[in-house]
């Protein structure tokens, strides 16, 4: 007996018992039509058919009768098909906005999550778990940003790759998204120049205690904020807050932000049929993301926006990127992970020799060599110097500068000589001399005791 059926056979036993209280004179008719949820007059006509045609006057006309509304059966077997063949393992939510768009499905997304439970192509969702209170989100863009990663194989039959995502707390617009071989400081930096470049500066950063974000100095334990990674370095550079989250349900934003795109994104790649790391980065950066965030991005309570502009980008690019000292080699070398780095020569200085420079590497792998603040040289990733390369001063704090500097010495300019304190003023008449005259300048002085013995003793 389906469900329709048993409640009709509810409904008959409810009426029997209304009507023949009724009958015992222990109810009015209205009170009768109010037990049974209908008027004083379905009443009264539920009793005529009743008296007539007993048992089955009072059944439902409409039951074992097609519905007009009815999906054809030719459309859910369409739909279970595509599914099948086009969609396996999707969820109901994607596959049904895809048999919108793509095939002009024109029912609901419940009806398609119906037919595919009763076809045993998906699973019924579990029961979630204990309630719990979530943060509030920041009121505003630019407060707050999220960065992690996660490890999948987005791209199928290659290896496990790392997504890195960098979303704005506020409204869950993702502003940066790309694949990576392995999470690490230099893909870091690299979404970070993004959204920053593309957005300007947020007030804070909030990300997990990996170790390219924050030391630790025991497993379990607070971060040690006076010890800076390269990450915490740029960011304190900037003026940007580091937050650590202490727990994955701390992340819980962009955790369930990452179940949504393991369970799309690669999908997706797959209906691409994109299986380099290039490509897939281009398609997600130009395809998949302002689509995603029109479907996800929700917007902020107040229309303010948070974000401070840079006006000077080359000071974010030397801010964003890994730093470390050397000292130069005795044939005026650096090296820096296995390259040999040749300085050029200088017109400001003979050589370079025991100087201490820095070097910097920015995300897309190239490098440079800084004396204070002044440019040496950039080269490329291979270590090839850039002839001619613009040499931007750095924004970081000058490291300590050899003995003899960086700058060619200029004479200073000779000043007016000043007049003794003795010589008399312009235009005044020299008083005087009182007394003993001073002796004459032409005067020799007088002969000492020694000179005098040696000049005897001469014949």
């Amino acid at each position: 007996m389906n469900r329709a059926a048993w409640l009709q056979d509810r409904r008959m036993q409810k009426f029997r018992d209304v009507l023949s209280r009724w009958e015992r004179g222990g109810l009015s008719m209205g009170e009768a039509g109010e037990l049974l949820g209908m008027s004083e007059r379905q009443f009264r006509r539920y009793r005529d058919r009743y008296a007539e045609d007993g048992l089955d006057g009072l059944l439902d006309g409409r039951l074992g009768k097609p519905s007009p509304k009815r999906v054809p059966a030719n459309a859910v077997r369409e739909v279970l098909e595509l599914y099948r063949n086009a969609y396996p393992g999707w969820n109901v939510k994607h596959f049904h906005e895809h048999l919108v768009r793509d095939h002009r499905f024109q029912w609901g997304y419940t009806f398609v999550k119906t037919q595919l439970h009763t076809a045993g192509l998906v699973e019924r969702a579990k029961k979630r778990g204990a309630h719990r209170r979530k943060r509030e989100r920041k009121p505003c863009e630019g407060m707050m940003l999220h960065q992690d990663g996660s490890r999948a194989a987005w791209l199928g039959e290659r290896p496990a790759l790392d997504l890195i995502v960098t979303m704005d707390d506020a409204t869950s617009t993702i502003y940066s998204a790309f694949l990576i071989e392995e999470e690490g400081t230099v893909s870091t930096l690299r979404g970070l120049l993004e959204v920053f470049g593309a957005r300007g500066l947020p007030l804070s950063l909030y990300t997990d205690r990996g170790s390219h974000y924050f030391v630790t100095p025991a497993a379990g334990e607070a971060v040690d904020k006076n010890r800076l990674t390269q990450v915490g370095r740029a960011l304190e550079r900037l003026g940007v807050e580091h937050i650590p989250a202490y727990s994955p349900e701390a992340r819980g934003r962009s955790e369930r932000m990452f179940g949504t795109l393991q369970d799309r994104l690669i999908k997706e790649l797959a209906k691409q049929g994109l299986t380099e790391i290039e490509a897939a980065n281009a398609w997600i950066r130009d395809a998949y993301l302002p689509e995603h965030n029109a479907r996800f991005a929700r917007p902020a309570a107040l229309a303010e926006n948070a974000f401070v502009a840079v006006r000077d980008r080359a000071t974010l690019v030397e801010a964003l990127c890994v730093q470390d000292n050397r000292v130069v080699n005795r044939d005026n070398t650096v090296s820096w992970e296995g390259l040999t780095l040749q300085l050029p020569q200088s017109p400001l200085r003979h050589h370079w020799v025991k100087a201490r420079v820095r070097i910097h590497e920015y995300p897309d792998g190239a490098l440079a060599v800084f004396h204070g603040p002044r440019c040496i040289a950039r080269y490329t990733a291979k270590g090839v110097e850039i002839v001619n390369a613009p040499t931007a001063r750095s924004v970081t704090p000058c490291s300590p500068p050899s003995r003899h500097g960086l700058a060619t010495p200029k004479p200073a300019a000779r000043s007016r000589r000043r007049p003794a304190l003795t010589a008399s003023a312009r235009g005044v008449t020299p008083k005087r001399q009182v007394g003993t005259k001073k002796r004459p300048s032409d005067r020799t002085k007088k002969p000492t005791r020694k000179i005098s013995a040696a000049a005897a003793a001469i014949p």
